[in-house]
């Protein structure tokens, strides 16, 4: 009878082991293996296991590294989706003028979240959380995380009207994963006391003292012309004004409307705002030239006035929060000279931007765009 000796036998358990154990460990999510994760809860109510510090991560899907920046954690980034890598003439995205350093990254997808699988598991560093907004639109987040292994966050965009709910959960689910939390906080306080302070400037103005208005030019997934406009728009919510575009005749007010000219110059506003992302349409074309050379629009009492007023453009791959606060305080100013007269509309814009994005980025944005921002431009007429 032959004994076996204890360390042959031992020898085929311990290999077993660690087959088992490498197998476990590459299951994990991202670089979750061997460190401390946490559970959080995202915008699809999905419970998600995140590192217990995150380091490294990508933004995905139209506003997504906005959002981030916001939070101050622009840094943590290891790569972009293509909008990032794109020079245009134009551009409206103060979180990306504030940032040029973001051209400079990896591309691991295209824009509006149709991200690469294959490139992000070939990223390196890899990143160890995948943010993504607009989770319905682009690659599913849940494929998305089974492929890569990385956990998957979704954020729901939201905006400050409202969506303005979504908006502040998203900040605070971002700042959760990324130890940022009391900055969230301090995001979201920065923008209630703005819309506040709006408001209190403007909430005793008696509908009689208010000047009916008109913003046309608005973006939605591209430029359009000066009838495309937003009944909502949220500066002329916050000023408490008169939007001659919001009124509601089939019970839902879209967000975004087309306006027949007619309709225009039945309501004949008294001010008139151009969102001069209309200008990418071209000299020939936009709501500029429109302004200029349709009779409809030449009869309108705020171009016969010179009442026509250039604003910065918001819609731009996604709202963008800080531009719409700064064209509040800019058409409070016009539309209620005595209640904002102690504002300076361009340094309380960049002073908006500063806190948000990190840097004063109003004038290179308004080069952009000639310069036709926060100024009266019927002299273009």
């Amino acid at each position: 009878m032959h004994l076996i000796h204890r360390g042959s036998f031992m020898k085929p358990i311990a290999l077993c082991f660690l087959l088992s154990w490498t197998f476990f460990t590459l299951c994990l999510p991202g670089d979750a293996r061997g460190a401390t994760v946490r559970n959080i809860t995202d915008a699809f109510a999905r419970q998600i296991q995140v590192p217990e510090n995150v380091s490294r991560i990508i933004c995905s899907g139209a506003g997504c590294l906005r959002l981030i920046t916001y939070l101050r954690c622009q840094d943590k980034i290891v790569a972009v989706d293509d909008m990032e890598k794109r020079r245009r003439k134009f551009d409206a995205r103060p979180y990306a003028l504030a940032n040029p350093q973001f051209k400079q990254y990896p591309v691991f997808g295209e824009f509006r979240g149709h991200d690469n699988p294959e490139i992000i598991m070939g990223l390196s560093p890899r990143p160890q959380v995948i943010f993504k907004t607009f989770g319905a639109t682009g690659y599913d987040p849940v494929e998305l995380q089974q492929k890569t292994g990385i956990p998957v966050v979704v954020l729901e965009y939201g905006d400050l009207a409202s969506g303005r709910k979504a908006f502040f959960k998203s900040l605070e689910i971002a700042g959760e994963v990324m130890g940022k939390q009391k900055r969230a906080k301090a995001v979201i306080e920065y923008f209630n006391t703005h819309i506040s302070q709006l408001n209190r400037r403007t909430c005793d103005i008696p509908d009689a003292g208010k000047k009916t208005c008109y913003v046309g030019g608005i973006a939605f997934k591209g430029p359009h012309g000066f009838q495309s406009t937003e009944p909502t728009y949220p500066p002329l919510q916050f000023i408490n004004s008169h939007n001659v575009a919001a009124v509601n005749t089939h019970g839902k007010i879209p967000r975004q409307s087309n306006i027949s000219k007619e309709k225009l110059l039945q309501w004949d506003p008294e001010v008139l705002l151009l969102d001069l992302s209309t200008l990418q349409l071209g000299k020939g074309a936009g709501g500029l030239h429109e302004l200029k050379t349709d009779p409809v629009y030449r009869a309108l009492s705020g171009v016969a006035k010179g009442s026509v007023f250039g604003v910065l453009p918001y819609n731009w791959y996604s709202m963008n929060q800080g531009s719409i606060l700064a064209n509040a305080w800019f058409i409070g100013k016009i539309l209620y000279p005595s209640q904002f007269k102690d504002i300076d509309p361009i340094a309380k814009a960049d002073e908006i931007y500063t806190f948000l994005v990190g840097k004063p980025v109003f004038r290179e944005m308004n080069q952009r765009f000639q310069n036709m921002a926060f100024i009266r431009i019927s002299h273009a007429f």
